[in-house]
């Protein structure tokens, strides 16, 4: 059985002769730029990692990589970026906070301030505002909110038209090319992590991507406003939901049935303990989009919907069943009613579980090689029975944890 194989089993819910495993295959599935750099140096791997997602400072998981540890996933990537430039084939030196070497885009600018806290410019444009921070001794950047002064009688949804556009030309011949050729030259299960149905994604509402953002821009007004100015959110969602669906069409037009798993949407709806919205305020805002969007696919394409949220959702997740929802990731099973033996009992038939492999908080960063290891053994024995389950930790692989517990949580995947 190749990757391929493996993985197409799996997500239809059918026993594999080993849990298939994903690193790297979406930007909530990778691995931090700097302990990806250390564990290629452990795995005795040249070369100097690339930061291919700049917000998160996501390291480039490549080939060589993929089989030292058994991966079973490739993602189909796009050249945008969460700082609204592209990653254009071209690269050039940077360092990290500690100063470990890795390469960035050159469409990459930024400068630092009198902290010495890093700022990044949206589309490469010095002329703009930086729209992320990444502090000193920090290791992600944070969205700069450049919310200008609102007139809540006077709100127009209309603001919010520069954030949603059509895929180019340009673009789809590209994923085309990539497809193709990740298709007939490996046997990895392709999986293309566009995250175009996102709505109300909590990280994109800064508009980071942008010169110059208009409209609501304030993360913590967003969610006073899903109670108080419901309208004009439906009206940014029917705006975002048409060009969704019209870019639905276009990507099935370039990468056709060549993909297995279609990443939706990344909006988190839970925190560690509860959710982030009611599920009334989900129902009526959320869930008709989501469904919609599902639907096509499901008439449309082979294409299996992956949706990311981390927390505690165990509520939503019959909601998500009745949309039409696939997959599901990361399984944060450290949350309040997350789980894992409860998970697949009464949602294992329904959903696929990508993720919960390890916890990223605790377990896999400041635990014991056999804390890693025994954590692994059991999500993998309770997610993975009777198939429906693709291994992979937590969300990503944080900075600074140590290479000897990820290459256990690795080596212990693969027994299964």
């Amino acid at each position: 059985m190749n990757s391929r194989e493996r993985v197409r089993k799996a997500i239809r819910h059918q026993v594999t002769d080993r849990v298939p495993i994903d690193l790297g295959g979406t930007s909530v599935s990778g691995i931090a730029a700097g302990t990806l750099a250390k564990l290629r140096k452990a795995l005795g791997l040249p070369g100097t990692v690339k930061v291919y997602e700049p917000f998160q400072i996501l390291g480039e998981v490549e080939d060589d990589l993929r089989q030292s540890l058994g991966v079973d996933t490739v993602g189909l990537l796009r050249r945008g970026t969460m700082l609204g430039y592209c990653n254009s084939g071209q690269w050039k030196p940077w360092a990290l906070q500690d100063g470990m070497p890795v390469q960035i885009s050159t469409e990459f600018e930024y400068t630092t301030d009198t902290n010495g806290d890093t700022l990044a410019f949206p589309c490469g444009d010095r002329f703009a505002a930086p729209s992320a921070r990444l502090p000193k001794g920090g290791f992600y950047f944070d969205a700069i909110v450049r919310q200008g002064p609102l007139d809540e009688d006077h709100l127009d949804p209309q603001d919010w038209a520069e954030q949603f556009t059509i895929v180019s030309d340009d673009e789809l011949e590209y994923l085309r090319k990539q497809c193709e050729f990740l298709y007939k030259n490996t046997e990895y299960s392709i999986v293309a992590p566009f995250f175009t149905g996102g709505m109300g994604d909590i990280a994109h509402v800064p508009g980071a991507a942008l010169r110059n953002p208009k409209g609501l821009r304030d993360p913590n007004l967003w969610y006073e406003f899903l109670l108080t100015h419901p309208d004009y959110i439906r009206g940014i969602f029917d705006m975002q939901f048409e060009i969704v669906m019209k870019n639905l069409a276009l990507y099935k037009q370039a990468v056709g049935d060549m993909v297995d798993v279609f990443v939706m949407s990344g909006t988190d709806f839970g925190t560690q303990r509860s959710m982030l919205t009611s599920l009334d305020v989900f129902r009526d805002l959320y869930k008709p989009y989501f469904t919609k969007m599902n639907a096509w696919v499901h008439a449309n394409t082979s294409w299996k919907t992956f949706y990311h949220s981390c927390g505690a959702i165990r509520e939503m997740l019959p909601d998500f069943v009745e949309m039409g929802v696939d997959i599901i990731n990361p399984v944060q099973c450290s949350a309040v009613g997350m789980e894992a033996q409860a998970l697949k009992r009464d949602f294992g038939d329904k959903l696929v579980f990508w993720g919960g492999g390890v916890d990223t908080q605790k377990v896999l960063p400041f635990g014991s090689v056999e804390d890693v290891r025994k954590q692994v053994r059991e999500r993998v024995r309770v997610l993975g029975a009777d198939g429906g389950y693709i291994f992979n930790a937590i969300h990503n692989i944080q900075h600074g944890t140590p290479v000897e517990n990820v290459l256990a949580m690795f080596e212990e995947a693969r027994k299964a």
